[in-house]
């Protein structure tokens, strides 16, 4: 069903610093870029409320019925320590210090991204390219900008001439920076660099004898410039303009800023419409640090294995703490502020179950439509999260006043009561029935148990044809048994 027609979506476009009508390029279409991981280490916490952000976005431009090509890529090279074009790259550095091949950095914190961001409830994307899967795209286009005047060759590396670009664009047109303001404001290096100016950035970087991940180009044996790599895997997957790039506040300058630079010297215009940052996560009204120990790692929340913790909390209880916070708000993660959402998050969740018994009545004292309208203007909103959870919370009070008697709904009313909660709750915010999901693990066990006892009966008749149709047909489905001294045991 094509909801988006009888819905006016407004997005706060960090561009014009406003909220703006939503109108794909396209009509019934989205497409969506949001920076992925740099694959050097541990996801941390801020960045699993990132992604969660575009997530809950990705959810409801899918509930509203439009076609979505999400693209969220893995920065698997180039992207230098304090994010400068001089230094040593991440992966580079962090195998080094473990003695390891970089892909094996790469592999290992890429998969340790997809397993925490499942644990999550997040979907994945339409496409997740790598930067080393697009070199050839990201070379294409260092030509085109040389080409077209905005960069220069400089002992085999190749930068980007913000000063040249800026006399034909505006350089700052997606932070508010003054090019002027910031030239005044940076050091001169005395010829210590091969930029023209220190607001130059590199679109290629020679690699230097002892620099392991390298690739060769026209113009040397070296590696991408970070900005250049999110500018070619979008644009090759959703065009030269398309409708939503997003990601971290911290990536508004200069990494968003210098993909916008890109894309202009190249095509001559702007490459997305509306372009969405989320804020950050502080710990006790802190920023996070390691070095200061005011940090939690996304696996810590569930173990509860964390000084800042007093128990561990559910994959559920964790989203639905995220989503009490608009995406472009700063939200604060504390022990009190999780415990009070594990109470929000159990009285949600019972609500809705206690829905599945109400009972109807020949008229409707509550309007329903209109309280499900609110919900769909929450999230229209510039997905106001926060102000959606109160919307569900009014309709949990629906939810016991029906049930006490005290309120009535006609049967069809009860019905968009109850699939409101639930699609909202389950498919939009993508939070996880942790009880739901409990009761139909320990079904599954039981089943599970029954046909291990009947595949012992079978080998105890000698039957192993029967015997083994059982293991193998169990495998097919994930669940392997493992037959030892104490018995037959399993794991999914």
């Amino acid at each position: 069903m094509k909801l988006y027609t009888s819905q006016t979506l407004k997005i706060y476009n960090s561009l014009s610093g406003e909220k703006e009508i939503f109108t794909p390029i396209h009509e019934g279409r989205v497409g969506m870029y949001v920076c992925g991981p740099t694959v050097y280490s541990n996801v941390h916490l801020g960045n699993v409320r990132t992604f969660m952000s575009f997530d809950v976005i990705f959810r409801y431009l899918l509930h509203l019925g439009y076609k979505v090509r999400y693209v969220r890529n893995i920065t698997d090279v180039g992207h230098m320590v304090d994010d400068v074009d001089d230094g040593e790259d991440k992966i580079a550095k962090m195998a080094r210090l473990e003695k390891v091949e970089p892909m094996e950095i790469v592999q290992r914190y890429t998969v340790d991204f997809h397993e925490i961001l499942r644990e999550f409830n997040l979907l994945p994307p339409s496409i997740e390219p790598t930067a080393t899967g697009h070199l050839i795209e990201q070379i294409e286009i260092i030509k085109s900008i040389i080409d077209n005047g905005y960069a220069y060759l400089s002992n085999g590396s190749v930068y980007f001439d913000v000063i040249k670009f800026n006399k034909d664009y505006k350089y700052g047109i997606l932070s508010g920076r003054n090019l002027e303001d910031m030239i005044a404001n940076t050091r001169d290096l005395d010829g210590q660099s091969d930029k023209k100016n220190p607001q130059d950035f590199a679109l290629w970087k020679k690699a230097e004898p002892e620099h392991i991940m390298r690739w060769p180009s026209p113009w040397s044996d070296g590696f991408p410039g970070w900005h250049l790599e999110c500018t070619a895997m979008s644009t090759k997957y959703l065009g030269e303009t398309f409708d939503i790039h997003g990601g971290g506040m911290d990536l508004k300058f200069p990494h968003h800023e210098c993909e916008i630079a890109q894309s202009e010297a190249c095509t001559g215009h702007n490459p997305v419409n509306y372009w969405m940052h989320a804020n950050m996560l502080t710990l006790n009204g802190k920023k996070m640090s390691k070095s200061t120990g005011n940090n939690i790692l996304p696996r810590e929340i569930f173990t509860g294995e964390n000084p800042n913790l007093s128990k561990g909390f559910s994959s559920g209880v964790a989203r639905f703490f995220m989503m009490q916070a608009h995406y472009r708000s700063i939200l604060d993660f504390s022990d009190e502020a999780i415990l009070a959402a594990e109470k929000g998050y159990n009285r949600l969740i019972e609500s809705i179950e206690l829905s599945e018994k109400l009972k109807a009545s020949e008229a409707s004292s509550l309007d329903i439509k209109q309280w499900k309208q609110s919900c769909y203007d929450a999230m229209n909103d510039d997905f106001n999260t926060p102000i959606l959870i109160a919307q569900l919370f009014e309709g949990i009070r629906f939810v016991n006043l029906i049930h006490d008697g005290k309120e009535t709904l006609k049967a069809d009313d009860i019905e968009i009561l109850r699939e409101t909660l639930t699609v909202f709750v389950f498919d939009v915010l993508g939070i996880k029935n942790e009880k739901a999901i409990h009761a139909n693990t320990e079904k599954l066990d039981g089943v599970v148990n029954m046909l291990i006892n009947m595949r012992n009966q079978a080998r105890a008749d000698k039957d192993w044809s029967l015997s083994d149709q059982i293991r193998d047909n169990l495998a097919h489905l994930g669940i392997q048994l493992k037959d030892g001294k104490e018995g037959t045991t399993f794991n999914y």
